[in-house]
């Protein structure tokens, strides 16, 4: 034998101990030996000592041989166990060997001992020789199928590396690839035992590069050779830069892997234990660092392929694209939608350069990190280092911007964010048309070093050059259909369009079965201004024109300029003719009250304007426009600002008007009053109170119906003045009565939708309430319609008013529709039959029925009920039995003024 024989005694005796060791050293052995004689004694040197042989006593005081023996075969069963005993009888001897044991040599007898312990150690060494290489060709089969098995370089590279740290004990595996372009190693992949340190060992170790020649991994590299470290605490070649040191790592073995003599990657092992170098271990190892790097190379050939496969299915799906779809925004949304389903990038997006605003401007995108547009740095501004990023760099520059690991590229603004949404790689395309970049497309990739390859990056500029043609070529179309649809001087319709689309609006009002307006507007004396300020400032006017009349309206779609200083107005939606007259007041004054200015000199422009109404004055869009037409000549010979083609229908919408502006004088000189009508308790015939009745009072007409000007002062919204003179008007009238000594009855008013759907109206009823007596007796009557609007604010107002002391009776009940729920929330107090029933319920049953049901639905819901216009004793007497609480009409008094109330209560 040769070397230093590694012995431990398992042997209470010291002497004997030294006898056994005498005796193999007599027969030319050199051995290294310690004792033991406890159990934890023996366990700690199997872990340090690492004998190479055990001899043991059978029996001692403290330990049992028998136990020595269970724990060598559990911890070390490689390593030969021979008993070394004064007395050990046949029968112990037997079950000695049947347990493991190796042979048995007695004290009396110790010449025996050196051949047993040479043979036991030569036939262990040959058993773990055979054992060890099985070993290692089940490792190098273990690796071929994991690398026969992956479908992706990440599996299988991490499969390898687990089994060859399970198979072999080490606690840590990893791997380091080579980035040609930075010239250095990097960490890709590892294995490692679920162990809090070691954790802490990986997170430290993602950012650590080495540099050929740098610590065990880049020696490893330079030198094409395995590296073994025993404890690498006492390993001259292993740097911080290993990681080892720190995180008390001691044994290490780095082995490179290389292909065809082109090394691509290193992978290194570590463990916590020191380790002893193994040359059968070191020899499997170069045999799997060559399966592995071709399988390595193989697998990025496959994932280039793959890549380039996906690149060009986005060429080709965008290029499709570009021949099918003709408007840029469709092209920039299906282009980032293709890039992401069919070349797998995690998002893409694509944008404008806008010199105006000085920023790339994000037209499409899709994929994930939708809110990750909003905050990149797309200044085109150099100077602004803040939002100054890749994409004003792609466009300033013209070039490609390529960051191949966002997380570590200082260029990158958003890096943090970046990694958050799974981003690793960016490519920043410019798109250049005639040699200046217009925009960018942007692409993003879940894995680092996606746009390394040359032919990858090639497809990828032609795919950008692609997207720049036919932004190019859109452009132009757009232009030359601009050019053919739209007034190059104001930017609105041309007659051309304008003709489309008013056919498109008659056909939406036949649909809908309303009305429409055209207005054609022909600017005064144009020609004299063009002839004396000169065609510039002709066409600055025409331009201001049309700002000031687009301002003002509703749509773009709805006005054009047709001709020289000849413009239209559509109103697609009319509900009175009086409407159309009042907005066209209103646009003409809007465009041409205030003058323009000219160069040094203002301007005041005057326009006439031809009004036809569809389908009075035409059916299709060219009659209503022939029409319309000729609105506007007769306008420009009466000198009238405006005109309808219909004569009566002028002279009507001018009835209106005049009316409109009566109305506005009479609210100015106060001549509306109100007049009062009583309701009366259906079973005693006592007063309950009076209603409220807004009438006019006019010099000229007299006494004015409210059906003939309540209408307009709603549609006007004069409603609100009037609403709020009465309800003020109707509180001072009782607190008159009141001051006359006089049994004042509550007074109800009558509240219109415009007035219920101010935010304000409840302060309105406030301050109105504050100008009377105290109590102020104030109810209020709202229709069934009106409260089931907003129905949710409504009843916050409703509780507010019967904070305030004010009863809420809902009017026309029964023309409407209510929700029975919601009506049962409402905070009402009473009901109001309709009078259209009370009319006609002596006439038809059905209508008695639903009467019948009005009063007992109001008795259900704790509500009184008063019936209107009750004309006849018949019907009264037919309410009274129904048990009607209240009745109102003719039969008991017409509306009258305050004065004729006045009288009825002192004959109270």
């Amino acid at each position: 034998m040769r070397g230093v024989l590694r012995v431990l005694f398992i042997e209470d005796v010291e002497t004997d101990a030294e006898l056994a060791a005498r005796e193999l050293k007599r027969s030319g052995m050199t051995i290294e030996s310690r004792r033991v004689e406890r159990e934890v004694d023996m366990r700690r040197e199997l872990d340090v000592f690492r004998p190479e042989v055990i001899l043991s006593d059978f029996n001692m005081p403290q330990f049992d041989g028998m136990a020595a023996l269970a724990i060598a075969r559990e911890t070390a069963p490689d390593v030969p166990f021979i008993f070394v005993s004064g007395t050990l009888g046949e029968e112990y001897a037997i079950r000695a060997l049947r347990d493991g044991a190796t042979d048995y040599v007695l004290k009396t007898n110790l010449v025996r001992l050196p051949p047993a312990v040479e043979r036991a150690v030569r036939e262990a060494t040959a058993r773990s020789g055979r054992r060890r290489d099985e070993q290692l060709l089940a490792l190098e089969h273990t690796v071929v199928r994991h690398i026969a098995e992956a479908d992706a370089a990440s599996v299988g590279l991490k499969a390898v590396i687990r089994s060859i740290c399970e198979t072999e004990g080490w606690d840590l595996g990893r791997y380091f690839r080579m980035d040609g372009k930075a010239g250095l190693l990097r960490f890709e992949e590892f294995w490692c035992i679920a162990e809090q340190p070691l954790e802490e060992f990986i997170q430290s170790s993602r950012e650590v590069t080495f540099a050929p020649g740098a610590g065990l991994v880049g020696r490893a590299w330079q030198s094409e050779a395995q590296l073994w470290s025993a404890d690498t605490m006492a390993d001259s070649r292993v740097t911080q830069t290993d990681l080892s040191r720190t995180f008390q790592l001691r044994g290490a073995l780095v082995v490179p892997v290389a292909v065809e003599g082109r090394r691509i990657g290193v992978l290194a092992f570590s463990s916590r234990k020191i380790r002893e170098p193994d040359q059968r271990l070191l020899s499997a190892m170069r045999v799997i660092a060559s399966q592995l790097g071709q399988f390595l190379v193989r697998q990025e050939q496959q994932r280039h392929i793959a890549r380039l496969n996906r690149i060009y299915a986005v060429l080709s799906g965008i290029n499709s694209t570009i021949v099918r779809v003709q408007n840029r925004d469709e092209l920039f949304r299906q282009a980032c939608r293709i890039a992401t389903e069919a070349g797998g990038f995690r998002m893409a997006w694509l944008g404008i350069a806008d010199t105006k605003e000085g920023r790339v401007k994000p037209l499409a995108w899709a994929g994930a990190g939708e809110d990750y547009i909003g905050l990149m740095p797309l200044s085109l501004d150099e100077s602004d280092s803040a939002h100054y990023g890749l994409a004003g760099r792609a466009v300033r520059e013209c070039q490609a911007m390529i960051a191949n690991d966002m997380a570590k590229d200082s260029r990158v603004h958003l890096a943090k964010e970046a990694l958050e949404r799974g981003f690793r790689g960016l490519a920043m395309l410019p798109l250049v048309v005639s040699g200046k970049a217009t925009g960018v497309l942007a692409l993003y990739a879940d894995v680092p070093g996606f746009f390394d390859a040359e032919d990858e990056m090639r497809l990828l500029l032609e795919l950008a050059g692609d997207i720049a043609f036919a932004l190019d070529h859109i452009e132009k179309g757009e232009r030359l259909n601009y050019l053919a649809y739209y007034d190059p001087l104001t930017g609105l319709a041309n007659a051309t369009l304008f003709r489309e689309r008013l056919a498109r609006f008659i056909d939406a009002a036949r649909n809908g079965g309303h009305k429409l307006a055209l207005g054609i507007v022909d600017v005064d004396r144009f020609k004299s201004i063009n002839d004396t300020f000169g065609r510039p400032a002709g066409d600055e006017l025409l331009k201001e024109i049309a700002r000031r009349m687009a301002q003002h309206s509703n749509e773009s779609s709805e006005i054009a300029r047709i001709s020289a200083d000849h413009f239209t107005i559509v109103l697609p939606r009319v509900a009175r003719d009086d409407n159309v007259a009042r907005l066209t007041e209103q646009r003409l004054a809007e465009a041409f009250g205030a003058p323009y200015v000219l160069g040094a000199s203002e301007l005041r422009v005057s326009a006439k304007v031809g009004i036809a109404i569809f389908p009075e004055d035409g059916a299709d869009a060219e009659t209503l426009f022939k029409n319309a037409e000729a609105a506007r000549n007769q306008a420009k010979e009466t000198n009238e600002p405006y005109v309808f083609h219909t004569q009566s229908l002028t002279s009507r919408v001018a009835e209106q008007l005049e009316l409109e502006n009566q109305l506005r004088t009479a609210i100015e000189k106060q001549e509306f009053v109100l007049h009062y009508q009583p309701k009366v308790e259906s079973a005693s015939g006592r007063l309950a109170g009076v209603e409220a009745l807004i009438r006019w009072q006019s010099p000229s007409r007299g006494l004015v119906p409210p059906l003939d000007f309540i209408p307009l002062l709603e549609e006007t919204g004069m409603i609100l003045e009037v609403g709020e003179w009465a309800l003020g008007q109707a509180v001072r009238d009782r607190a008159y009565w009141l001051e006359q000594g006089l049994p004042a009855p509550r007074v109800a008013v009558n509240v219109s939708a415009i007035q219920l759907r101010r935010p304000n109206f409840v302060e309105i009823v406030r301050n109105a309430i504050a100008q009377g007596a105290t109590p102020h007796g104030l109810d209020l009557e709202i229709t069934e319609s009106i409260l089931m609007e907003e129905i949710s604010a409504t009843i916050e107002k409703l509780k507010a008013l019967r904070a305030l002391g004010v009863s809420v009776a809902i009017d026309d009940f029964g023309t409407g529709y209510s929700s029975l729920g919601y009506l049962a929330k409402l905070p009402v107090q009473s009901l109001k039959i309709d009078r259209s029933f009370i009319i006609t319920m002596l006439k038809e049953p059905d209508v008695m029925t639903l009467v019948s049901t009005i009063i007992s639905l109001a008795r259900s819901l704790r509500l009184s009920v008063c019936a209107e216009g009750v004309d006849s004793e018949e019907q009264a007497e037919t309410l009274r039995r129904a048990q009607c609480d209240q009745m109102q009409g003719y039969l008991i008094s017409r509306p009258v003024p305050r004065e004729a109330i006045t009288d009825m209560l002192r004959k109270r």
